[in-house]
């Protein structure tokens, strides 16, 4: 048998209003849409390297207060998407985690050679982006 890591992963996440999020993930983020796998109560989204993202329609339902799902960006573009992101409306969150040794400075905490950012979708779910 072959082990999980020789399969495609997905995140999935929630959502309060399903068409709401679909529009912030296809029209905020560019992730597209999977032909013929979404539903009125679900929907497949697909992003680079033939990942996947599942978000399930769950009205009431709290946002997890930790990051649900991660994007990694190649470290020349960084300060580009994270300028995109901005243009388009999204708000960096900025976190002072001594403990973890994480401070962002206008959203953006640097670590080294690497760089991360952190926002939330339309549903509260906590997004991180990470020059990989």
């Amino acid at each position: 048998m072959a082990g999980l890591g020789d399969f495609p992963a997905a995140a999935v996440l929630k959502a309060d209003d399903l068409a709401r999020a679909k529009r912030f993930y296809i029209e905020v983020l560019g992730l597209k849409e999977m032909a013929g796998y979404s539903s009125d109560d679900m929907l497949f989204l697909t992003a680079g390297d033939g990942t996947m993202i599942e978000i399930y329609g769950r009205p009431g339902m709290p946002a997890p207060q930790n990051t649900t799902l991660g994007f990694g960006i190649p470290a020349d573009q960084f300060d580009a998407v994270v300028a995109e992101l901005r243009g388009k409306g999204v708000v960096f969150e900025d976190y002072d985690l001594p403990e973890m040794g994480l401070k962002t400075v206008n959203g953006v905490a640097e670590m080294g050679d690497n760089k991360a950012a952190w926002f939330k979708d339309t549903e509260a779910n906590i997004i991180n982006i990470e020059t990989m």
